[in-house]
């Protein structure tokens, strides 16, 4: 399928590992320039290297998303980098599991801040630059808890459900202007953020028997997700075959999420 990825300038937030950086080889891979931010410099060199080695132009910057001014700055920087904005990934974010009974109000603020604050700070920060674009696109990636409450992961129950808030309002209020926003719910996929899960709450067991048990309890599928299954679907809602869907609430979790 040819998706008309192919010159795109895209802004991916989080791109230095794991979903994140699935996301940015799948565009390089259709043919976009990307730029990304993490906040650990060294990763975020590793992973620009690894985007270039396919000819790629590639804007790499250390920026932590809960700081406005590094947000604005490393936006400022894509723009200029890549002649331009067509694309938002808003995917940096954090696991932070805990109950409420656990949670301290630095927890709460901390990932707050990360999550859903983060994602109204970068699509600011862009709307210059889309308004500009001919197809102007925001993907944000959220989680299936933000329709499906958890209370091992009370914080992100709360707040991912004010991001898919956050995506339908803004898909509302820019639509007239053409900018499409929709959001990507995941479930368990495997990435970084998971294997520090697991070395906290079972050192003891090996990363595949970890994620089969609790794939077991909660998905369908019964398996956790690979990133590249997350990453197309980013791919195709920045997309051109994706120009009359802005809005949507898409879930790529295995069937994970009791709801209809």
């Amino acid at each position: 399928m040819e998706l008309g990825l192919a010159g795109r300038r895209a802004v991916v937030t989080g791109g230095s590992k794991g979903i994140g950086l699935a996301v940015a080889e799948e565009l390089v891979g259709e043919g976009a320039a990307v730029a990304i931010c993490a906040r650990n410099a060294e990763e975020v060199e590793a992973a620009a290297a690894r985007l270039r080695g396919s000819g790629a132009t590639v804007h790499a910057q250390a920026a932590d998303v809960t700081d406005p001014g590094q947000v604005e700055a490393f936006l400022a920087a894509a723009a200029e980098a890549l002649g331009g904005i067509d694309v938002l990934v808003n995917n940096a974010g954090a696991a932070h599991p805990g109950t409420f009974a656990t949670l301290t109000d630095e927890d709460w603020q901390g990932d707050l801040d990360v999550k859903l604050f983060s994602q109204i700070r970068c699509t600011r920060a862009a709307l210059p630059w889309l308004r500009e674009s001919s197809a102007p696109r925001v993907v944000n990636i959220n989680a299936v808890y933000a329709r499906y409450p958890d209370h091992k992961f009370f914080a992100t129950t709360v707040n991912r459900a004010a991001c898919l808030n956050l995506s339908k309002a803004l898909a509302i209020e820019l639509g007239p202007e053409g900018i499409l926003v929709n959001s990507v719910n995941i479930g368990f996929v495997v990435t970084p953020q998971w294997e520090n899960i697991r070395r906290k709450r079972a050192p003891e067991l090996p990363a595949e028997e970890f994620f089969r048990q609790w794939a077991a309890e909660e998905v369908p599928l019964q398996r956790f997700g690979a990133v590249d299954e997350v990453s197309g679907m980013v791919a195709f809602l920045a997309g051109d075959r994706a120009s009359y869907i802005t809005g949507a609430s898409i879930d790529v979790a295995g069937g994970m999420g009791k709801y209809v």
